[in-house]
């Protein structure tokens, strides 16, 4: 498809938004001292992905890349029109690859889980870091198969510089203990997401650019750029076999385990073993209740808006292949606890379910 010639107006002011999110998301990461580095990245990248489908919707659709009742009339917030977000974006364009589709989805997850929460923290970052380069590849990919290699934004943009030495022993050990309070879930979230994926996406450079940083010495020459790119699909099976061997020395083995649900219980096994221990029955509906209010996982008709994910990791796992919910013995305690203390009466919690009424699980446990 050749690429479309933009002069003044819609399309092209909503393409000229979307490159500088993608550019400010940038800077932004790059800055070793700027706060809020990482979800700042994250939520200026969702809006460059938005903004440039908005464009191309605007160029080849007009106006009309926005939600409508059933009634035919456009859903309005604040009297303006409520455009496509996202997922409705990657939804309606139906032409990216898969591994792209699914890097995008991870962060629209991930953007969603940081909302209301501060991750700024360098080991997030690094353990996002080749998901964060395929989002920014994919979208610079995709912005010249849409609108052409005039608005290509890599030659404007520079290579961070990297600091050699690693952190000392017990800085790391300080960042393992705020990892396994602050951030356990969302960790958790990330390995639970790759986890799902298939080998061979996530192997691609277009779901994460697994990068290695040599120093290049020998057969130098004076006017040879310090930093080359290597493009994969480019290189002989020879030399893919030589990276190969390379990374084999460097890089973490990814191990997967099929029994990953190990100790985890369905809700029937909950409630038997709860109703052991405590003098009223317990009932599925109850449970569903009590799920609910302690927000230990979602139900669309109390959450509409929430993820299947969304999940507190301390009681509660989402089973994605069978698409169901697995509980820890942890949440057998609180519960048994909860009832015979007097923590939180029956006829409390039908109450806080009918008013749709969030309780700190902090409060109770």
């Amino acid at each position: 498809m050749k690429a479309p010639l933009l002069r003044k107006g819609k399309t092209k002011s909503l393409l000229e938004s979307s490159i500088d999110c993608a550019l400010l998301a940038v800077e932004i990461y790059n800055k070793p001292r700027a706060p809020f580095r990482v979800e700042t990245f994250i939520t200026h990248m969702v809006m460059a992905w938005t903004r440039l489908f908005q464009a191309h919707f605007n160029h080849t659709i007009g106006d009309t890349y926005f939600h409508k009742e059933k009634n035919g009339r456009y859903q309005l917030i604040d009297g303006d029109k409520k455009a496509w977000e996202l997922k409705t974006c990657i939804k309606e364009y139906a032409k990216l690859s898969e591994a792209v589709k699914i890097n995008l989805e991870f962060f629209i997850k991930l953007r969603n889980k940081i909302e209301h929460r501060t991750i700024d923290k360098d080991e997030i970052g690094l353990t996002i870091f080749g998901e964060c380069q395929a989002l920014l590849y994919n979208y610079e990919n995709e912005l010249i198969k849409l609108f052409g290699e005039e608005y290509a934004i890599n030659e404007s943009l520079a290579h961070s510089l990297q600091f050699s030495r690693m952190r000392t022993t017990q800085q790391k050990e300080a960042s393992k203990q705020l990892l396994s309070t602050e951030y356990k879930d969302l960790i958790e979230f990330i390995q639970k997401y790759r986890d799902h994926i298939r080998d061979d996406v996530f192997a691609s450079q277009e779901y994460s650019i697994k990068l290695i940083q040599i120093p290049k010495i020998a057969n130098t020459n004076k006017s040879d750029l310090a930093v080359e790119f290597v493009n994969w699909s480019a290189i002989s099976e020879e030399d893919k076999e030589k990276y190969d061997r390379l990374t084999a020395i460097v890089k973490d083995k990814v191990v997967k385990f099929e029994g990953v649900n190990i100790g985890k219980l369905k809700p029937s096994k909950v409630l038997e073993e709860v109703n052991k221990s405590i003098n009223l029955k317990l009932t599925h509906n109850d449970h569903k209740q009590l799920l609910c209010i302690f927000k230990i996982r979602p139900y669309s008709d109390f959450s509409p808006d929430s993820d299947a994910f969304e999940t507190n990791p301390d009681y509660c796992h989402y089973d994605e292949p069978h698409n169901d919910y697995l509980y820890q013995d942890k949440w057998i305690t609180f519960l048994i606890e909860l009832i015979t203390k007097n923590k939180l009466s029956r006829e409390d919690w039908k109450d806080f379910f009918k008013q749709k009424k969030i309780l700190k699980i902090e409060n109770y446990e």
